[in-house]
């Protein structure tokens, strides 16, 4: 039996969803026979379903979980965070990358030339 990859512990950081908080899944989650009244296999939750974060847990000491009621489904699941994104709060804007295109006409603007011209 080798070790495992160690994971981040997530509860020495403060959780990433609060209580109250619209989320979006990002996955597709089925009953692994720990939800009662559900067949194992039953899609409890999926992709791109909303809900709203109703309470936070721990598990192993390690992780977050999320209890999200999924008002459409009439269904209350415990989430990952990675499996999970917030609707009330903007994405963090990335910047792109520029293209090689891109640059080059950035450059050519920048020195005066045939593209800064228009």
């Amino acid at each position: 039996m080798g070790l495992g990859v160690e994971q981040e512990i997530e509860i020495r950081k403060a959780p990433v969803f609060m209580p109250g908080e619209k989320v979006r899944s990002t996955k597709y989650v089925k009953n692994d026979g720990t939800y009662r009244g559900k067949d194992i296999g039953e899609m409890l939750v999926a992709k791109g379903d909303v809900g709203y974060v109703r309470d936070i847990g721990t598990f192993l000491q390690q992780f977050y979980i999320y209890a999200v009621e999924w008002i459409d489904r009439g269904t209350i699941v415990g989430m990952r965070g990675k499996e999970l994104v917030s609707l009330d709060k903007p994405e963090p804007v990335r910047a792109r990358p520029r293209t090689q295109a891109g640059a080059e006409a950035g450059a050519a603007a920048e020195a005066g030339g045939p593209e800064a011209t228009a």
